[in-house]
């Protein structure tokens, strides 16, 4: 199973997918996200600027295709990324789904000013990262109150705890009636 966990940045999609790692059998979180700043620095070395690497086919590949590898090595893998582009989301999921037949998706949602006081918590490492953070915080709460973005799980005012046992509560009740009861 592959469970992507979406949401703005500084909504909680990492913190909530750690808890759902801890309460899934057999799971790993994958965070393609490291891939997309190696990318990104190697194409500043070279004189080339990318806004955001998911823009780039070659990191949307390579995130597939270390899906596809933690896919082999544990049966449930946690992914929590900041999808703004729904073309993206869909061209990562409909390529995961030829390999796995479980690929579920969940938009965490919150106010713009919740996710800013989450955001103003944390620790950038530079201005101009807190800045972009925010810019596209700020794009993520519109767009992903979009249909294409649904499931929708409402993230403000609330513990990562308990937004991962409710996702757990989606897993479960998406399971289908041949699978064993562990998820």
């Amino acid at each position: 199973m592959i469970v992507f966990v979406n949401g703005a940045f500084g909504i909680g999609k990492t913190t909530v997918a750690r808890e759902l790692v801890a309460r899934v059998p057999r799971a790993v979180l994958f965070d393609p996200e490291i891939a997309g700043i190696v990318l990104q620095r190697i194409l500043r070395m070279v004189g080339r600027s990318v806004d955001d690497f998911q823009d780039l086919a070659l990191w949307r590949r390579l995130t597939i295709l270390q899906i596809r590898i933690a896919g082999m090595l544990w049966p449930n893998v946690i992914v929590p990324m900041a999808f703004s582009n729904a073309a993206y989301l869909q061209e990562i999921r409909r390529a995961v789904s030829r390999f796995e037949s479980r690929v579920l998706h969940f938009c965490l949602i919150a106010p713009l000013p919740v996710v800013e006081e989450r955001l103003r918590r944390r620790q950038p490492a530079n201005v101009s990262d807190a800045a972009w953070q925010y810019r596209r915080a700020a794009e993520c709460c519109v767009l992903h109150t979009r249909e294409e973005f649904a499931p929708h799980v409402d993230a403000s005012g609330r513990e990562p705890a308990d937004i991962a046992e409710e996702l757990l509560e989606m897993l479960l009740f998406e399971r289908s009636p041949h699978e064993p009861d562990e998820a």
